[in-house]
């Protein structure tokens, strides 16, 4: 089996590449993913996907359907990238798409338009090869992750799946892992800090108390790998109605043992205790909410938090990941994202935490590349990643055969 795989994805390798640049040519900001979307749902159909559609969300889904109901696996990639920004000291055009010294070139080549052609081409390598599945294989270029909160998953799995009468029951992430297995991350949530009062001059100076303190806190909160634990924006000042009140924003990194009601208490005490001697004012804390408008025109709030997760090193998801990857002479190492900057995540969390859904990251992208100037994937990485990916699913969904070789197909 593994034989045919690679005989085949010495063809569909070259193509997954010159589609991945083409990816990367076209700027897909979070929410303005539409192109980008085009270009998906055009090469799911050629690649001949069985069915292949647009989401009132703007998502792009392909399946190929196996010959029982299940079970199902998820292959989900973001179509959406961070921007540009004015501080990057890019070498070249971000949008060029270029490959140079066996690399490909721009704003999300690592994350994760790299992981997303290779996600496309597994796809169509299992159906070039003729494997026979017993399960389903829905491949979902999702919009909306960048901006945080996966809004584009979320609505994916409570509306788009069930109306189309799928439950996932395994999902991979084709995220930067420069083809590891991950398995789990930190995560993250935004705070607003308001306060109020009746005298100006109290409020003013109870905020700029719990800013100074905030900012304090992050100069000593970067762990020993040098990663952001803790931000916060200066206050933000209003009179309404004769109530002076304002409002500090923050954001602070989640760990798996910590809820988020108890980080909300604990920041509302923390700000409370800075802000003593200010005077009468009173201490709020709350999530960030925001309303989210899809390129399609669907609007929805989210809320701007990202759970830590992980799934168990040794659940069957990761142990049929290792046993396969290991068959068919793939490299084999497991871990976790290190999102040395606050604001980053997968949709691992909402997968795992929301929808109880086992997930894995496996992708060729590069998690420290992720983000910033020169972004880049190693085009072999791709190809392997296709190869490998099939060979992940196959061993989820797929019918065993036996006795095979290149020369049967």
């Amino acid at each position: 089996m593994y034989d045919i795989l690679q005989r085949k994805n010495k063809v569909l390798g070259d193509q997954a590449v010159d589609f991945a640049g083409k990816l990367v040519q076209q700027s897909s900001m979070s929410l303005g993913e539409e192109k980008v979307a085009d270009l998906v749902q055009a090469k799911m159909e050629e690649l001949g996907y069985e069915n292949v559609f647009r989401d009132e969300f703007g998502n792009v889904v392909g399946m190929i359907i196996g010959r029982e109901d299940g079970p199902t696996v998820l292959l989900n990639c973001h179509m959406d990238t961070v921007p540009v920004g004015s501080e990057d000291a890019w070498d070249d055009n971000p949008f060029s798409g270029k490959v140079e010294a066996g690399e490909l070139f721009g704003r999300g080549a690592s994350d994760c338009k790299g992981g997303l052609a290779a996600q496309i081409y597994a796809g169509a390598l299992l159906k070039r090869c003729l494997l026979p599945l017993k399960g389903n294989l829905i491949v979902a270029a999702t919009v909306g992750e960048e901006q945080g909160s996966s809004v584009g998953v979320r609505g994916l799995m409570d509306k788009t799946l069930p109306e189309a009468g799928f439950e996932i029951d395994y999902a991979i992430l084709g995220e930067p892992t420069e083809l590891g297995i991950y398995y789990g991350h930190d995560g993250w949530m935004e705070l607003e800090v308001k306060v109020e009062g009746e005298n100006m001059f109290d409020v003013d100076d109870a905020a700029k108390a719990i800013f100074s303190d905030f900012k304090f806190r992050a100069s000593q909160k970067h762990d020993a790998a040098g990663r952001e634990d803790l931000d916060a924006a200066p206050p933000r000042f209003e009179l309404v109605d004769g109530v002076r009140s304002a409002t500090i924003g923050m954001t602070r990194r989640l760990n798996e043992a910590e809820e988020v009601i108890d980080v909300l208490n604990q920041v509302e005490h923390d700000a409370s205790m800075a802000a003593n001697g200010a005077g009468q004012v009173a201490v709020k804390v709350q999530v960030r909410q925001e309303k989210r408008q899809f390129y399609t025109g669907t609007q929805t709030i989210v809320q701007r938090v990202t759970n830590a997760w992980a799934i168990d090193p040794y659940h069957y998801l990761m142990e049929r990941t290792r046993q396969s990857l290991a068959a068919a002479g793939c490299e084999v190492r497991t871990g976790k994202w290190q999102l040395g900057r606050l604001g980053m995540g997968t949709a691992g969390s909402v997968l795992t935490k929301e929808y109880s859904i086992p997930a894995i990251g496996y992708g060729p992208g590069n998690e420290e590349s992720s983000h910033g100037a020169n972004e880049y994937v190693v085009v072999e990485k791709v190809k392997e990643a296709i190869y490998g990916t099939a060979a992940i699913v196959h061993s989820m969904i797929g019918i065993p055969v036996f006795g095979w070789t290149s020369d049967d197909i």
